[in-house]
């Protein structure tokens, strides 16, 4: 068992320091892509079970990202954040669940909710605790500032990474993240930590990147890892996203929303080579 798994993304993927990092997500809320201001929590229970949200640079998809966390926080606070991404290092097992008591960033740390994990990796046959893959991946990491500042008391985490994001892998995980929802007395939240489309033109992902929103908001798991095969889409996160809608179509939702979608090239002008970038709501 790890105490506390360190800042990986700390002066890289985001602002290094207490002071500047919630300057730069505040900054994320205001932004002219983003929803316009930091959100006041509301006081009920979120019927928002699963978020899809970029884990770029802050710069990069702040804007984008704090959209969701907005509608997530303005309908109040969940208890747990089952929080899937990608395995971007290679490092680890297929399906790793971090060992780690608490996550840190500059912001302080995030309890690991330690009875939604057991329920993860009793219920699925591919998660195992592993940290080695967790060490130095962003996916996850690059979500939490955004609930630190919005919550006082941000909510209990769960972090998994897939490096194995096949169709089997997916469905498992879906089943043990519903199981969460459906066995404990508290409000869950899965959060999907993707980027879209990978280096191509502008015009070039937005067309592939609204195929991919298009299955997102049909809460369609199983069409999103086709047209990701089958359009070879170069979606980071296909199955971690494809996870957490499994998991809420299986919990009761019915409905998928695209807040915002902008690519890295609305914020530098460069529109050559870019990546694209969306957060959804599903409920």
């Amino acid at each position: 068992m790890v105490d506390e798994r360190p800042s990986a993304a700390a002066g890289r993927f985001y602002e290094g320091s207490r002071d500047a990092l919630r300057e730069q997500v505040e900054s994320a809320f205001t932004h002219e892509l983003g929803p316009g201001a930091v959100p006041e929590p509301g006081t009920g229970s979120p019927d928002i079970v699963g978020l899809v949200s970029p884990h770029a640079g802050l710069p990069y998809s702040g804007h984008v990202a704090a959209h969701g966390v907005d509608a997530l926080a303005s309908q109040g606070r969940p208890d747990v954040l089952v929080v899937v991404g990608p395995n971007h290092t290679g490092r680890g097992d297929p399906v790793a669940v971090s060992d780690a008591d608490r996550w840190q960033t500059p912001l302080g740390s995030v309890p690991v909710h330690d009875t939604a994990r057991d329920v993860v990796l009793r219920e699925s046959d591919r998660a195992t605790r592993d940290d080695r893959a967790h060490r130095e991946e962003h996916a996850l990491e690059v979500q939490l500032p955004f609930f630190q500042v919005v919550y006082d008391d941000p909510p209990a985490i769960v972090p998994i990474v897939m490096a194995d994001q096949s169709r089997s892998s997916v469905n498992d995980l879906g089943d043990a993240i519903a199981a969460v929802s459906n066995r404990l007395d508290e409000s869950v939240v899965g959060v999907a930590s993707t980027d879209l489309t990978h280096y191509e033109p502008q015009d070039v992902a937005e067309q592939a990147d609204r195929t991919v929103i298009e299955r997102i908001e049909a809460l369609d798991s199983s069409g999103l890892l086709e047209q990701v095969e089958r359009q070879s889409i170069s979606m980071c996160g296909p199955g971690p996203t494809a996870a957490v809608l499994s998991a809420s179509v299986a919990t009761g939702a019915d409905e998928g929303r695209c807040l915002q979608y902008a690519t890295s090239g609305d914020v530098t002008g460069s529109t050559a080579e870019v990546v694209g970038y969306c957060s959804a709501i599903v409920r």
